[in-house]
């Protein structure tokens, strides 16, 4: 049974009737849109950190201008396992922002994350071509493996975002879901 990305509006409806999705059928995408803390001027008041040490999301927080310091949570995250790519990159991010806040409780004092307040960032992607899920490479034979499968054909990249007040222990996730043509040559 492969996944099929026409149910994925059911799908998140069904499964989180707490997220306000909206579906951008151009896109195949359903978005949430957090409103745990909000800011018109990119100057929050709360500390921000960003669970990931990947480059391309810290220069999109960076970009956005926002100051944050950066942890990554040390899980194995192939032990992690789901059927649905929805299910997967949210139990990622999950299985992430969990790692991470034993790391904070164990390194610093309850205040440091209460005034002013902290706000976590954790997320996974994974690329759906064909009805395989793919995940990071683990290496670069393997990344071309992958942009050979995706020639001439759509995937979809499934990304989840959880955003998590440490101070309140309150979380809010969403996905989205573009669907990108591959125009690599075979």
């Amino acid at each position: 049974d492969t996944w099929n990305p026409r149910k994925q509006q059911d799908y998140l409806t069904a499964s989180d009737q707490s997220l306000r999705t909206v579906q951008n059928p151009q896109l195949s995408s359903a978005r949430e849109e957090p409103d745990m803390a909000s800011s018109s001027n990119n100057s929050p008041s709360f500390k921000i950190i960003l669970g990931s040490s990947s480059p391309a999301r810290r220069a999109i927080l960076s970009d956005m201008g926002y100051e944050f310091a950066t942890m990554s949570a040390d899980i194995d995250e192939r032990a992690i396992r789901r059927e649905k790519p929805e299910e997967l990159v949210k139990a990622l991010a999950e299985a992430k922002a969990d790692a991470i806040k034993l790391n904070l409780v164990d390194g610093c004092a309850d205040r440091d994350i209460r005034d002013p307040p902290t706000l976590l960032i954790t997320s996974d992607q994974v690329v759906v071509s064909k009805g395989v899920i793919r995940e990071r490479p683990r290496s670069m034979e393997e990344a071309r493996e992958f942009i050979k499968a995706y020639s001439g054909d759509r995937a979809l990249a499934v990304n989840y975002v959880l955003l998590t007040n440490l101070s309140t222990g309150a979380t809010k996730g969403g996905w989205d879901i573009p669907e990108v043509a591959a125009a690599f040559p075979n």
